[in-house]
């Protein structure tokens, strides 16, 4: 499970930002799930949902951007990087000094039991810093450590595929990425964390993911599960079909699972795949029959919730990340709040999948303690400062109580976090724009 993630100069995120996922003492009854450590110490707490809330344009999205291009570079920097190409980055743009900046991320997470934390600092060239500890007894073991310009510093297991490593790895590329490919049993299982247990959800990716819940409709070991969830989401829809496929679309549909699940590069978005084209028929409950429906038949809020169903499933089977962006985009409150059940709820989510969403849905936060989808520790703001950099910060540094109506006073903007307009200067807006067309 993830523990934490910490990023500096990438995107909005001029200063470190850091989402915990560790639960505290505001934590629903039931809600956290209990982490052993493997080889002894404490039981750790986390949350196995967050929300992240703020005005337009504040970074939210980022947040989850941030998490997404980690992902990309350990996935992808030795793999398919340029040796001459440099590291592609997404430093702070309003500070010309942050350009010149190298950005940072950081992650804590569980592997079977260890907790292991991984980091890389890099700037437009090379990587400067990248590291990688775990924790087996509850102290530091180091599993390499790197600076640019000097040897590697190796753990003190498999010490020999470390060095072999150490001699293909490019200074834009990540060790941990060269050291997935040379098999280094130490270090392969973080890679593979990357490559299966982070998902990200967002408006580019919805063909892809449409790709992944048809893919998942084709498999006898996944369909029925796929399924239930078009049926519970009350749309009239009573079985789902796929027409067979000519071969080029079946290969493209495949790519694009590939692309999804990070085991494949989207070269400038090559593959291009629509809805239509993946044979999906849906049968809708008639008075007297079933009937047949294609999907461009169907709703907006249809086809959003058909691209979350995959990434969603993947998620719960395999105790996975899943990064959702606006994730109350035409979709029914009823429905978000179930979706997030799922995430909440250890009968359903076994092998504690976690989900991170941003949203405007300010239903979810509660009125009361009695009917709050999130926890008080769940919730997470992102606010634009003056300078156009974003902080982000959890509601439980505010130290809301128990009782707390918690979505009004957010609303009524008691913990930031929200847009500051003027009807005022939005009827001005409106009344020079009349005039400058009359005019």
């Amino acid at each position: 499970m993830l523990l934490a993630f910490r990023a500096e100069n990438v995107r909005s995120f001029r200063d470190e930002m850091e989402l915990s996922m560790e639960a505290t003492a505001l934590a629903e009854p039931g809600v956290p799930r209990e982490v052993p450590w493997r080889q002894g110490g404490h039981p750790v707490r986390v949350l196995p949902v967050a929300g992240l809330y703020g005005a337009n344009a504040s970074g939210k999205t980022n947040v989850l951007k941030a998490m997404g291009e980690l992902r990309d570079h350990v996935l992808l920097s030795f793999r398919s990087g340029d040796p001459s190409g440099g590291m592609p980055r997404h430093p702070f743009r309003l500070d010309t000094a942050a350009k010149n900046r190298p950005t940072r991320f950081e992650i804590d997470l569980v592997l079977s039991g260890v907790r292991h934390e991984y980091g890389v600092l890099f700037d437009d060239d090379q990587v400067a810093r990248e590291w990688a500890y775990r924790y087996p007894r509850g102290r530091a073991a180091l599993m390499f450590q790197r600076e640019a310009g000097k040897p590697i510093e190796l753990g003190s297991s498999n010490r020999a595929i470390g060095r072999a490593v150490e001699k293909i790895t490019r200074p834009n590329s990540l060790f941990l990425s060269a050291a997935a490919a040379g098999g280094h049993p130490d270090l392969l299982p973080l890679f593979q964390w990357f490559e299966r247990n982070l998902l990200l959800a967002e408006a580019s990716s919805r063909q892809m993911r449409w790709a992944y819940t048809t893919h998942l409709l084709r498999h006898d070991d996944s369909r029925e599960q796929v399924l239930a969830l078009i049926k519970a989401a009350d749309l009239g829809i009573a079985d789902a079909r796929i027409r067979p496929l000519d071969p080029q679309v079946v290969d493209r549909v495949r790519r694009a699972v590939k692309i999804l699940a990070g085991r494949e590069e989207d070269a400038d978005g090559a593959v291009e795949i629509d809805l239509t084209e993946m044979g999906l028929v849906l049968s809708h409950s008639g008075s007297d029959e079933d009937v047949d429906f294609d999907v461009q038949e169907e709703s907006l809020g249809t086809l959003v919730w058909l691209g979350l169903i995959g990434p969603t499933v993947s998620a719960l089977e395999k105790g996975a990340v899943l990064l959702a962006d606006e994730l109350d985009a035409s979709l029914h409150p009823a429905l978000v709040t179930r979706l997030i059940g799922l995430f909440q709820d250890p009968e359903s989510n076994p092998l504690g999948g976690q989900l991170i969403f941003s949203s405007h849905d300010a239903t979810l936060l509660g009125g009361a303690s009695d009917d709050r989808v999130l926890g008080r520790d769940q919730i997470w703001f992102t606010e634009k400062l003056a300078d156009g950099s974003t902080r982000l910060y959890p509601l439980s540094d505010l130290g809301p109580r128990k009782e707390e109506a918690i979505g009004r006073r957010y609303l009524a903007g008691r913990y930031g976090a929200t847009p500051i307009v003027s009807h005022q200067e939005f009827s001005e807006a409106v009344q020079s724009a009349i005039a400058g067309r009359r005019g």
